[in-house]
């Protein structure tokens, strides 16, 4: 399971999607890739003995050459079937073009610079995640938005940096691509210290592993595929939904026309059989 983005202006937007949902089937990859003409945002799974492939593939197009594709912390099913979709915006903030310049983004900082930017007192730290996201896991010391859509995260997020320009910001997300857009609209806004996590959680993850480096990140990684998380540290910062006991695991409804993304532990999850109620629980047993 891997994924990545990149920022790059793209036309033949059909024709592109047509040629790379035949070339990724070919080499068996499931997973969702979003085009649009500022860039590509994709998720996916592929075979190991299709690695090298993917990259030569990727490498065929000028416009992802030498792309960054990020191997996901923990492997699983994570994907069922491909889909490549045309969209407006890769991330979906219905932003206005003039609103931001993506050659002007956020200072990219490895993990040991973003864990030693976050500890000084004129930096604020923004999780720039939607609130199901940070409710599992997250920086000790972030302040967490709580809207739970992408448009209204954006709003909230200069409603809570309003008046400090003069301080540093710091901010991350899953892989990187949100802060990318972000960090470039605060930019255009007038701010004047602005930092991003290089990679976001993802390689900052791969980082505090492989360089011995103390994660200032608790808790799970909330992924969009399957998996619905990934741990990163022993801590469980969720409470299940329906108790309210400690835990960070998602699930989606059992009913299918309800399919609510909650927090289930496992009593509950036997309890109501995988549903968020008991209406739900009475529903999902009735014949199709």
């Amino acid at each position: 399971t891997c994924s990545f983005y990149r920022y790059v202006p793209l036309d033949n937007l059909d024709s592109l999607r047509d040629n790379l949902y035949e070339s990724l089937s070919d080499l068996n990859v499931l997973g969702r890739v979003y085009l649009a003409e500022e860039g590509i945002n994709a998720q996916f799974s592929v075979p190991q003995n299709n690695w090298d492939e993917l990259g030569e593939l990727f490498d065929s197009y000028q416009y992802f050459k030498d792309v960054n594709i990020k191997k996901a912390i923990q492997d699983g099913i994570s994907f069922l079937k491909l889909k490549i979709k045309i969209k407006n915006e890769i991330v979906a903030w219905n932003l206005e073009q003039s609103d931001y310049d993506l050659s002007k983004t956020g200072k990219h900082l490895n993990a040991k610079e973003f864990n030693e930017i976050i500890e000084k007192e004129d930096t604020i730290l923004i999780d720039m995640r939607n609130s199901y996201e940070s409710e599992v896991g997250k920086f000790k010391t972030a302040i967490c938005p709580t809207s739970k859509r992408s448009k209204d995260l954006i709003n909230e997020a200069k409603q809570i940096l309003k008046g400090k320009e003069n301080y540093s910001i710091a901010m991350y997300c899953t892989g990187g691509i949100r802060c990318e857009k972000a960090s470039s609209h605060f930019i255009k806004k007038g701010f004047k210290n602005v930092f991003q996590l290089k990679g976001g959680i993802v390689d900052y993850s791969h980082q505090v592993k492989e360089q011995k480096i103390k994660s200032k990140f608790i808790g799970k990684n909330f992924v969009f595929d399957d998996r619905l998380g990934e741990k990163i540290s022993s801590d469980v910062i969720g409470t299940c939904d329906q108790c309210g006991g400690p835990c960070d695991d998602y699930t989606n409804c059992n009913y299918v026309d309800c399919n609510l993304l909650f927090i289930q532990c496992a009593k509950c999850q036997d309890k109501y059989k995988g549903c968020c109620n008991n209406e739900c629980q009475k529903m999902s047993k009735l014949p199709k």
